[in-house]
């Protein structure tokens, strides 16, 4: 049984197979449209979502299958009866669960169970729907990703993460410039993993130099406690005007949004000719579809 928690839980040539039927299903909707008939999703929000939820939902119903919104509080994960026990009841009805939450140790310990193919719609650690679906839509913008340079400007979140492991899979550049003082998070997470093609900058200009895609992310995530000091902290990694010049002249823009314009990123550079931002959202269907279309393949008969 497949599980979708993290990136690098993955080969190169299993996500090849999910973006490669990602590319099939966008290019034929229409053909796609049973590809899961009477398959069943559950969904289960811990945490706001407008994207994922939406996304998903009607990914799900385009390839035929069915859906279901579960309440976390209703149903009650380890107060009524154990977390196995409400898994097995699950997967009497249900072939895939996708949860977003605030605890990504249960999602692996859910998964663990291999009860109910799991899927992580983000936690606190991660977002790999979100980074899988960024490499499909650079790939559909510029080609290829192997070689092509990334630069991230802000917040050290889960975005990053599941970018940092997909610069190890993809072996593309990630160029990451955060205040000095987040880097400490880095090291905290990754220990003494040494990774081969992400590097810290200092310096704007270098970090930014030949750079295809400009890539951030909300400053404050929906539960974030407030830090005086953060956005004082990160007000020179603002996306604007200027730092698009510092990148090549075609460099594409993307954000997972929600964005909280003029903050992390300008309207002008959000709603400008480098921004991406809408077709990256959009796209966010097709690599789920085929996630979930590859995730319910792998299960045993």
């Amino acid at each position: 049984m497949k599980h979708f928690i993290d990136i690098n839980n993955f080969s190169k040539i299993e996500l090849r197979k999910i973006l490669n039927q990602a590319n099939k299903i966008k290019k034929n909707q229409i053909k796609s449209s049973l590809l899961l008939k009477n398959k069943s999703l559950g969904m289960l929000f811990e945490k706001q979502s407008t994207r994922t939820r939406i996304s998903f939902s009607i990914g799900m119903q385009k390839l035929g299958g069915n859906v279901i919104e579960l309440d976390s509080n209703k149903i009650g994960f380890g107060k009524r009866e154990t977390n196995e026990d409400i898994l097995k009841t699950m997967s009497q009805y249900l072939d895939v669960l996708m949860i977003r939450n605030d605890d990504h140790k249960l999602l692996i310990s859910l998964a663990s169970k291999n009860i109910l193919p799991v899927i992580n719609g983000l936690s606190n650690f991660s977002h790999p729907c979100q980074i899988l679906t960024d490499i499909f839509t650079i790939e559909e913008k510029l080609g290829t990703i192997k070689g092509k340079k990334i630069s991230w400007l802000g917040d050290y979140n889960n975005v990053l993460i599941s970018l940092i492991h997909a610069a190890e899979i993809f072996e593309f550049t990630l160029n990451i410039l955060v205040p000095k003082s987040f880097i400490q998070k880095h090291r905290k997470i990754f220990k003494n993993r040494k990774l081969k093609y992400s590097n810290f900058y200092d310096d704007l200009n270098t970090g930014l130099k030949g750079a295809d895609c400009i890539m951030t992310d909300t400053w404050f995530s929906m539960d974030d406690k407030f830090l005086k000091n953060k956005k004082k902290l990160l007000f020179n990694f603002q996306v604007n005007s200027d730092i698009i010049k510092k990148a090549k002249r075609n460099v594409i823009f993307m954000h997972c949004l929600p964005a909280h314009r003029n903050e992390e990123v300008t309207s002008q550079v959000i709603d400008g000719s480098h921004s991406v931002v809408w077709i990256q959202a959009q796209n966010r269907m097709y690599v789920q579809q085929s996630i979930l279309k590859y995730l319910i393949n792998h299960v045993k008969k």
